[in-house]
């Protein structure tokens, strides 16, 4: 008798672990976004820079061409990261603010 009992409870054990075992469907999914820094520069179009900054460039730069730009908007002022190709194919980086001066950073 108590071999008896003692394979029911053994099949009885395994049944019930397989319950547990499988997945649940109706559990609810976790979305995560993704969030960009505000002290991060973010890509725009160069020809969405401001007449300053492109007179600046012309200046400074004679003969260079815009490769890359970028925005980042702090309490005080906009900056804008440029990174310019110049006539002999070098890259250069240039900080510059809404007004077309060059930033220190």
């Amino acid at each position: 008798m108590k071999k008896v009992l003692a394979a029911l409870v053994m099949v009885l054990g395994t049944g019930s672990s397989v319950v547990f075992a499988q997945e649940v469907n109706n559990s609810s999914a976790i979305v995560a976004e993704a969030q960009v820094p505000q002290d991060e520069f973010v890509k725009i179009d160069p020809t969405e820079l401001p007449q300053a900054v492109m007179q600046t460039l012309a200046k400074d730069y004679e003969g260079a061409s815009v490769k890359e730009a970028y925005v980042k908007e702090t309490e005080e002022t906009t900056l804008y990261k440029i990174i310019i190709v110049t006539q002999d194919g070098q890259e250069a980086e240039t900080l510059l603010n809404e007004k077309g001066e060059i930033v220190k950073e």
